[in-house]
């Protein structure tokens, strides 16, 4: 006789994490959620009486292989937030508001602190966005996953206006490009970065251009949010005609997913100063210009493209909510 416990499942295991994570899923709760977790569906009530052609919107993401290095870290806490973040502006350049996220997380054996782990970044940065982690899956599944591994994926629903929707439509000949900055690699580009830095280093190995800071820690800094950020630009400082979140693809790749045909996005890529891990990768594995520029955000995640008399004020709002931004470019006809 064979149990299911004996063939690689664990279910007491798993009604243990699902007690251990319901104070951390509860702290994300907003008005509108209805029901606790452990619902066959989770039920969400939004308030639309403020939008007068309200749009969903939805996102769905992983955290790629930037879970291999979490695994040699040993770290799970940051990678729940880096996927609700990626979901978070995904959205959020199309001038959504996030209103939920589900997760799905799978793993050959279920590690209860691991899993804790990896939701309470699931829980952090859903109460940073203001959105709702109404629900999720959690499932065990032997001989699929590799002793100590998981994989991640998620799915953030938003709302906008109609009329409020940010797709690039408008955007003309001669606008400008202003760059925010990333927080390193963000979610993109770890097979290539793994792949070099990794044939040299070990991930507790601190070069001196990373200035005292293991590579480790340095690959596990938290995709950030650019939620507030675009929020605070819809809202009045300038007219936005287009928001990027450079994902993967690098800078070229997600700037063309919004520029009208006929028209280019032209960088200066000597326009900013590129944080020292890509210097890192790209001397360590020799790697093309071309290649790096279509890989990786080089230190730039989120682009705003208005029109040029808009730039003054755009950059002055960014200064005041102490964000650093750069001129990297412009629109021009092909």
């Amino acid at each position: 006789m064979t149990t299911y416990r004996e063939a690689g499942v664990d279910i007491q295991i798993g009604e243990q994490v699902v007690d251990e994570i319901k104070p951390l899923v509860r702290k994300t709760f907003t008005p509108g959620v209805l029901t606790d977790i452990g619902s066959f569906g989770a039920f969400f009530q939004p308030d639309f009486a403020r939008y007068s052609e309200p749009v969903l919107v939805s996102s769905v993401d992983g955290v790629g292989t930037k879970l291999k290095v979490a695994f040699q870290v040993d770290r799970h806490d940051t990678v729940g937030q880096d996927l609700v973040n990626h979901c978070v502006n995904d959205i959020a350049v199309c001038g959504a508001e996030p209103l939920f996220f589900l997760d799905y997380f799978a793993t050959g054996r279920l590690v209860p602190h691991v899993a804790r782990d990896v939701i309470s970044g699931f829980s952090k940065a859903c109460v940073e966005n203001g959105c709702a982690l109404i629900g999720g899956e959690t499932a065990e599944m032997p001989d699929l996953y590799q002793q100590g591994e998981y994989d991640l994926a998620g799915t953030i629903v938003g709302v906008v206006d109609r009329n409020a929707i940010i797709d690039g439509a408008r955007i003309e000949s001669g606008d400008v490009l202003i760059g925010i900055r990333s927080t390193g690699l963000h979610t993109n580009g770890f097979s290539l970065a793994r792949s070099v830095l990794f044939s040299k280093y070990s991930v507790s190995d601190a070069p001196e251009c990373l200035s005292g800071r293991t590579i480790g820690d340095v690959l596990l800094d938290v995709h950030r949010s650019y939620l507030r950020l675009i929020r605070g630009l819809v809202a009045g400082p300038a007219d936005v005609r287009g928001l990027v979140h450079v994902t993967g693809g690098g800078i070229p790749g997600n700037a063309a997913r919004i520029v009208p045909d006929g028209l280019s996005a032209d960088f200066n890529y000597d326009s900013w100063q590129r944080p020292p891990i890509f210097k890192l990768i790209q001397e360590t594995g020799n790697v093309p210009e071309i290649d790096m520029r279509k890989t990786f955000n080089l230190g730039i995640g989120l682009i705003i493209i208005v029109h040029p008399d808009d730039k003054h004020n755009v950059t002055t709002y960014c200064m005041e909510k102490g964000e650093e931004s750069v001129m990297m470019g412009s629109i021009r006809v092909n």
